[in-house]
């Protein structure tokens, strides 16, 4: 195999550049750079030097053993000071002098694939820890970086191996009485069904930290959700005026609350209207809405009612408080007025929706525990009838354990791997 080499840290002028061998030439290449090196996973300061004696930068240097690094492989890190030139001279002398190959954009992850370091779940939770842009996205990565999907799963298959060889067991001792293990069977899948129930129950809202969740501003025109939107976001994102009709389109704003990512959503004033444009702003507005995650319903004064019914978890405030100084309960978007009780409850209502134990958060999760369940259902349907055939129930069994043995990457991956590393740096 290459030994490969990559700028581990980022681009550009900085104080300590990070320079990343990997690959069986990888110690012979640092010690014949720095000239000896340090004790296995230990910083040594060395001066890095070309074959021809010429001193290239001094460098804090780090080496890794096969199996005990990131990759697997043997590693050395060059840790030098961050200036363009020092990092093309040690780039230069890697590639020309000892004729390394520059990495490819995700390489070091994928060797630790290949060597068993991760799994494939890791590797999509390193993928969405280096795009978090908030607190909830960086927690539920680094969870799954962590091997919190791989656990979990380790755990169902040691049930289902448990119940296969129970099933295996009566298959080949069927003419022997070696008693009924119909029940030990059953509880081991009934475990197992149990647990993916509740994940896949909490797989929506855990996907959409990744995604972001939206937030639908909804009320007639001039209920004042273009002024809130603007208010929410600090700037003028969206034209406020006294003309019904003004927004005409959805517009968005993506936010942080509360450590979610969320876009809030400015629809088009609820009203009858002949206009052509404004009514297919209005139509665009409506569906969103339906489809938002949170209706933010902005009434237009405290006696009002609300313009469309209030789904559970939907958010119901009149608009324009400043108008109504003795009224509790309204929201100003124009004075801030109720502003920040608004965002303590959309941080609430996001909170309790991704709370609980579960860890997958991607569609192909979902479709691996899917079908996982759907075999589990049809062999604790068989177990459940009296004149099971256990060789079709030991086949359902199988296609579990499969389905999850895809969902961690043991089998079927190799058409998922272009798409996953298409999004990593170079160096990663």
């Amino acid at each position: 195999m290459d030994t490969i080499f990559a700028l581990a840290s980022a681009r550009g002028k900085s104080g300590v550049a990070v320079i990343r061998i990997s690959g069986p030439q990888a110690h012979d290449v640092a010690r014949a750079m720095a000239g000896s090196l340090p004790p296995l996973r230990q910083a040594g300061l060395r001066q890095l030097r070309d074959p021809r004696g010429q001193a290239l930068d001094q460098a804090l240097v780090l080496v890794f053993a096969q199996g005990a690094s990131f990759t697997g492989e043997d590693v050395a890190e060059f840790m030098i000071h961050g200036s363009l030139a020092s990092i093309a001279a040690v780039q230069q002398c890697l590639a020309q002098d000892h004729g390394l190959r520059l990495a490819e954009p995700g390489e070091f992850t994928r060797r630790a694939l290949e060597n068993g370091v991760m799994d494939l779940t890791q590797v999509e939770g390193l993928g969405d820890l280096l795009e978090a842009e908030t607190e909830s996205q960086r927690r539920q990565a680094l969870r799954v970086l962590d091997g919190a999907i791989g656990q979990l799963v380790a755990r169902w298959r040691d049930h289902l191996l448990k119940a296969a060889a129970l099933v295996e067991a009566g298959i080949d001792f069927v003419e022997e009485d070696v008693g009924n293990w119909d029940a030990q069977i059953l509880d081991h899948l009934m475990q197992v069904q149990g647990d993916l129930n509740r994940e896949i129950a909490g797989q929506g809202a855990r996907e959409r930290v990744q995604s972001g969740f939206e937030v639908a501003l909804v009320g007639s025109v001039n209920a004042g959700k273009s002024t809130l939107l603007n208010a929410l976001a600090g700037r003028e994102a969206a034209i406020t005026s006294d003309i019904a009709g003004t927004t005409r389109d959805v517009l968005e704003v993506r936010m942080d609350i509360g450590g979610f990512a969320v876009t809030i959503l400015d629809t088009a004033g609820l009203r009858e209207t002949s206009e052509t444009v404004e009514s297919i702003g209005i139509e665009r507005g409506q569906k969103r809405a339906e489809q938002a995650d949170i209706r933010i319903i902005l009434c237009d004064g405290p006696d009002t009612p609300p313009p469309i019914d209030a789904q559970p978890g939907d958010i119901t405030l009149f608009s324009k408080a400043d108008l109504y100084p003795d009224v509790q309960g309204g929201i100003s978007g124009k004075t801030g007025q109720g502003i920040d009780d608004l965002l303590a409850r959309l941080r609430g209502e996001l909170a309790g929706r991704v709370a609980g134990d579960g860890v997958s958060v991607r569609r192909r999760h979902l479709q691996a525990m899917q079908q996982a369940q759907a075999a589990l259902m049809q062999a604790i349907d068989k177990l459940q009838t009296h004149d099971y055939i256990a060789e079709l129930v030991a086949d359902d069994i199988r296609a579990a354990i499969t389905a999850l043995d895809s969902l961690i990457g043991k089998i079927d991956v190799e058409d998922l791997l272009g798409d996953i590393f298409s999004s990593f740096c170079i160096g990663k």
